[in-house]
C-alpha cells in the first residue's frame, strides 16, 4: 500500500510554483520540496489545510490511495 503525493499536478493547474507555495504555506522550500517528491512520512492537518486553500482543492486532489 502506497500513498501518493499529486501535489506537483495540482500546482501545475493553478500555475502556483514551489516558491509561491512556500512563501503563502509557510513552509520552507526544502520541507515542501519533500512533500512534492514523496519523500514525506508525515503531513500536519494545519499544513494540508494551508496548501488546500491557496491551491482550493482538496485533499483528496493532493492525496492518493493505492495498494
Amino acid at each position: 500500500m502506497a500513498i501518493i503525493v499529486n501535489l506537483d499536478v495540482m500546482m501545475a493547474k493553478r500555475k502556483v510554483s514551489l516558491n509561491e507555495l512556500s512563501e503563502k504555506v509557510g513552509l520552507t522550500l526544502a520541507n515542501l520540496s519533500i512533500l512534492k517528491t514523496g519523500k514525506a512520512k508525515a503531513i500536519r492537518f494545519s499544513t494540508l489545510s494551508a496548501i488546500c486553500e491557496v491551491l482550493d482543492c482538496q485533499p483528496a486532489d493532493i492525496l492518493e490511495y493505492k495498494k
